[in-house]
């Protein structure tokens, strides 16, 4: 049959293909530097947010890679393959600036509910979830620290006792475990031991609410979390 599928055209996987193609074309050759976000932004027309999400599905599959306090350099030339998972990469798996809004309206209000509820239980569980990921900081599996932040944030939805919510975030806590949310989170929010660090402390510091009832210090801890997490997207 003379058709084709036909895909969502998401701002992201625009752009990415935008510099798919530039890189095909000869514009940027292998070990070539990038334009910056900013530049890649104006000419595009849109967020830095978005060419942050576009460059990070283009490290995903490997075509180019972020080299520190110097910017985004082409890896090698794009094949038939590395052009279709693209935007396929970024089509299917749930948009990481809409995951970190929904989390960021949510979240809060579920950390002040558990802390207004909070049992020994909810405490000694959360206590222990940081715990591993302060362990996996220190070894450096950057992998499983995040398999363990993500058992903190399922613990804390499950200590509210509210099947609605966990109806409502189970599922958005669930896309930690897409390549794309990682990329964009590692490359971005946790770039370094001293970050993984620092996020953990907020999480210590919204346990701490917890155990004191303290509603709204478990809510600003959690709010805090993602304001950083929104001001590190770049929106």
């Amino acid at each position: 049959m003379p058709f084709q599928k036909v895909r969502a055209n998401k701002v992201s996987a625009i752009v990415a293909e935008q510099v798919v193609q530039a890189i095909k074309d000869g514009v940027y050759a292998v070990g070539s530097r990038l334009p910056s976000e900013s530049e890649l932004a104006q000419a595009t027309g849109v967020s830095r947010a978005s060419v942050r999400e576009a460059l990070s599905a283009l490290q995903a599959v490997g075509l180019i890679e972020a080299k520190s306090g110097s910017g985004n350099y082409v890896r090698k030339s794009p094949t038939q393959e590395d052009e279709a998972d693209v935007p396929l990469l970024l089509e299917s798996e749930a948009g990481c600036l809409e995951v970190m809004e929904a989390r960021e309206t949510l979240e809060p209000r579920v950390a002040a509910l558990v802390a207004a509820k909070a049992t020994p239980a909810t405490v000694r569980t959360l206590s222990h979830a940081i715990e591993e990921m302060r362990a996996e900081i220190a070894g450096g599996d950057f992998s499983s620290y995040f398999q363990a932040d993500k058992r903190f944030h399922l613990a804390l939805v499950a200590a509210a006792e509210n099947r609605l919510i966990s109806a409502a975030l189970v599922p958005l806590i669930a896309t930690m475990d897409q390549g794309l949310y990682r990329e964009f989170t590692r490359r971005y929010y946790l770039r370094t031991a001293q970050d993984l660090e620092d996020v953990v402390d907020l999480h210590d510091r919204l346990v701490r609410a917890v155990k004191a009832k303290d509603p709204e210090a478990a809510a600003a801890a959690m709010s805090e979390h993602w304001r950083r997490m929104r001001e590190t997207s770049g929106e």
